[in-house]
């Protein structure tokens, strides 16, 4: 017996390039078979997409089937990722998720580039002018019940968005986003955010328990606790994201929020749960309203 590659089943990807040329995006795709709906088929976006489309698939293939036991219904999968084996992009990730101002950080490695962040405009000039076009010309999309998820520096990302260009999605899925970074200047943009004109959105803000005040039982047993216990209150991960939810809660303004807690997870280990928790809110089954998200 010889060895064969195995591909999730229905999935393929390809590579895009910015408009303005650059290195290309890999895009993982699934789109379910038969005819879209009428009004086309529910979009989730996700960012880190060599990490998240397995995950995400996983969850949309074995619930879909089932949608009065799950309220998970089909819908497209479009994860952006990189042209490389592995689940992260470390370099290229950091320049595109993390928000402007444009600033350098050392080389992860020496001999290294330095690691640039700010380039988050361009992603999203990129989902808007390449991705959406080729999508919908690839299938029918529902353009009133577009998701964008992300985790982490993608979870960042998630918002920068929102904040600047709120008309793209319907639902925004921030998980453990870093608000802290650089002094949380994410909150700029949230102060000087544009209005929501229309249709109202909905943002799930998430965390995993053990990225607050507590370490996971077995991290006390590692050598770093003392510096990564010390790390967490900086960093304020599950304080953050729920005081960010409770502070944009406001339907009069057209937002939705909800902040979600991930029992017994970790900042990595989340990643699981919350692509999971992406998928119901993309796919919900029977959709939204002609006005605002379901309440969840």
């Amino acid at each position: 017996m010889t060895d064969q590659a195995y591909a999730l089943p229905g999935t393929f990807h390809f590579d895009l390039e910015p408009a303005d040329g650059g290195d290309p995006y890999r895009i993982f795709l699934f789109i379910p078979k038969g005819e879209p709906p009428v009004g086309g088929w529910p979009l989730l976006v996700t960012t880190d997409g060599n990490a998240t489309f397995p995950f995400a698939f996983a969850s949309l293939v074995t619930q879909a089937p089932y949608p009065t036991g799950t309220n998970v219904n089909w819908g497209v999968v479009a994860a952006i990722g990189y042209p490389c084996e592995e689940p992260y992009d470390a370099f290229r990730r950091a320049w595109d998720l993390g928000p402007p101002p444009i600033k350098s950080y050392p080389p992860y490695f020496e001999g290294g580039p330095p690691v640039r962040i700010g380039g988050t405009g361009r992603l999203v000039d990129f989902i808007e002018h390449r991705l959406f076009p080729r999508l919908d010309a690839i299938t029918r999309i529902d353009r009133t019940r577009r998701s964008l998820f992300g985790h982490s520096f993608g979870g960042l990302f998630t918002l920068y968005t929102l904040f600047e260009r709120p008309s793209l999605f319907t639902n925004w899925i921030a998980a453990s986003p870093t608000i802290y970074w650089e002094a949380s200047e994410i909150l700029n943009n949230e102060a000087a955010r544009q209005p929501i004109v229309g249709r109202a959105v909905f943002l799930h803000l998430s965390a995993g328990e053990y990225e607050g005040d507590e370490l996971a039982p077995f991290q006390y047993r590692n050598d770093d606790a003392a510096s990564r216990a010390e790390k967490r209150k900086t960093e304020r991960t599950v304080a953050l994201a729920r005081e960010m939810a409770d502070r944009l809660h406001d339907p009069a303004t057209g937002i939705q929020t909800q902040f979600e807690l991930f029992a017994g997870q970790t900042h990595m280990s989340v990643l699981g749960p919350a692509v999971n928790r992406a998928v119901g809110i993309a796919f919900e089954s029977g959709g939204v309203d002609d006005n605002q998200p379901s309440a969840r």
